[in-house]
C-alpha cells in the first residue's frame, strides 16, 4: 500500500512539475513573440508606413489613423523598447485631429456672435475649449517624446548621434513644431494644462540643429516666429520678418511651404492683417505654381491646411461663411472680385 501510495505521490509531483514547465514555456514563449511582434510593428511603421504616409495628400486620413493606432503602437512598449519618435510623429498628428474640431467650433462660435446667438455661441466656445484641452495634452505628449528620445532637447548640444538618416531629423523637427503646438492649444483652452513656458526658447536653440536648406527653411521660420513673439530670444541685427520672408522663398522652391505658416501666425499674432492676407495670397499662388516634393507632400498638404484655416477665419469674421471653394488666395473686399457661386434654394427642397 506505502509502495502504491508512494508511486502515486510521485506522478502526482511530476504531472505538477510538468504542467508548471510548460505553463513557463508557454509564458516565455509568449512574452517572445509579443517583443517579437512589437520590434517589427515599429519597425514596418518606422521605416515603411510613416514614409508611405508622407508621399500622400490625404491629411484627414493620416490624422484618422493616428487617433485610432497611437494607442496599440505605444502599447509595445510594455514588451520592448518604447516607440518613442514614433510617439511624437502620432501624438502630433492625433493632436492636429482634435484641434481641427476646435478649430470648426470657434467658426461657429463667430457665426453666432454674428447673428446675436449669445447662448449658441457660448455653448460652442466652450465646446472648443474642450477639444483644445484634447490639442494640448496630445501635442505635450509629442514633445514629451521628443525629449525622452533625443535628451533634453534645447537645453545642451544638438542630439547629433541620434541623426542616423533623414527620418530622425524630421522626427526631430515635427517634435519641436508641436512643443509650439501645445503652447498655442493650451492658450486656447482657456486652462493651465502643465505646459512649460520654456518651450519657445528651447525650441528656438533647438531648431539652430537641423541644415535650413535642407528642411525648407523651416527651421529659420520657427526660428523667426518665435522672435517676433519673444524679442528676447532674437539675436542682435534680426529682422523676423525677413527671416520669414527668406524662408518662405525656400519652402515654395523646395516644394514644401510650410515656413509660409509661421509667417503668416507670426503677422497674426503681430495684429499685421495685411501681411497674413499677403502670405495667403502668395500661398495658394505658390502651390499652383509648382507640386508639392514628392516625399513631402503631406507636410506641404498640411501647410496649405492650415493657411486655409486663417483664410477661413477671415472670411468668417468678415462674411459669415469660410473662403469660397477653390478660391483660397482671394478675399471679399478685393478690387475685382470674381463672381461668387450663387447656391440655387431648391437644391434644399
Amino acid at each position: 500500500m506505502l509502495r502504491a501510495n508512494g508511486y502515486s505521490f510521485f506522478r502526482a509531483m511530476f504531472a505538477v512539475a510538468l504542467v508548471a514547465l510548460l505553463t513557463g514555456c508557454g509564458a516565455a514563449l509568449e512574452r517572445h513573440m509579443q517583443k517579437t511582434s512589437g520590434e517589427v510593428m515599429q519597425s514596418l511603421s518606422r521605416n515603411h508606413t510613416l514614409p508611405y504616409q508622407l508621399e500622400q495628400d490625404d491629411a484627414h486620413m493620416a490624422c484618422s489613423m493616428a487617433e485610432a493606432t497611437t494607442p496599440m503602437m505605444m502599447a509595445f512598449g510594455r514588451v520592448t523598447t518604447t516607440p518613442n519618435q514614433l510617439g511624437v510623429t502620432m501624438s502630433l498628428s492625433a493632436g492636429a485631429c482634435a484641434e481641427e474640431r476646435g478649430r470648426e467650433l470657434e467658426y461657429a462660435y463667430q457665426k453666432h456672435m454674428r447673428d446675436r446667438n449669445v447662448a449658441q455661441a457660448r455653448d460652442a466656445r466652450y465646446a472648443s475649449h474642450r477639444h483644445y484641452r484634447i490639442a494640448a495634452k496630445r501635442y505635450h505628449r509629442s514633445w514629451q517624446y521628443l525629449n525622452v528620445h533625443y535628451g533634453d532637447v534645447g537645453q545642451g548640444d544638438c542630439p547629433t548621434e541620434e541623426f542616423n538618416d533623414d527620418l530622425d531629423e524630421f522626427i526631430y523637427l515635427n517634435g519641436l513644431l508641436a512643443g509650439l503646438q501645445a503652447m498655442n492649444a493650451e492658450t486656447k483652452a482657456s486652462q493651465s494644462l502643465g505646459v512649460a513656458t520654456n518651450i519657445p526658447a528651447r525650441v528656438e536653440r533647438a531648431a539652430q540643429c537641423l541644415d535650413d536648406d535642407k528642411w525648407w527653411g523651416a527651421p529659420m521660420a520657427l526660428r523667426a516666429a518665435i522672435w517676433s513673439m519673444l524679442p528676447s530670444t532674437m539675436p542682435e541685427g534680426e529682422d523676423p520678418f525677413e527671416r520669414l520672408e527668406e524662408a518662405g522663398r525656400k519652402g515654395e522652391e523646395a516644394g514644401v511651404r510650410l515656413p509660409h505658416v509661421m509667417h503668416a501666425i507670426a503677422a497674426d499674432n503681430a495684429g499685421d492683417n495685411e501681411r497674413v492676407r499677403r502670405v495667403i495670397r502668395r500661398h495658394a499662388e505658390a502651390i499652383n505654381e509648382n507640386n508639392a516634393a514628392r516625399h513631402w507632400v503631406m507636410v506641404d498638404e498640411n501647410a496649405t491646411l492650415n493657411i486655409l484655416a486663417l483664410s477661413d477665419r477671415l472670411w468668417i469674421e468678415n462674411t459669415g461663411h469660410r473662403t469660397p471653394t477653390g478660391k483660397l488666395g482671394t478675399f471679399w473686399d478685393d478690387s475685382a472680385p470674381e463672381q461668387e457661386e450663387e447656391i440655387d434654394m431648391e437644391d434644399f427642397l
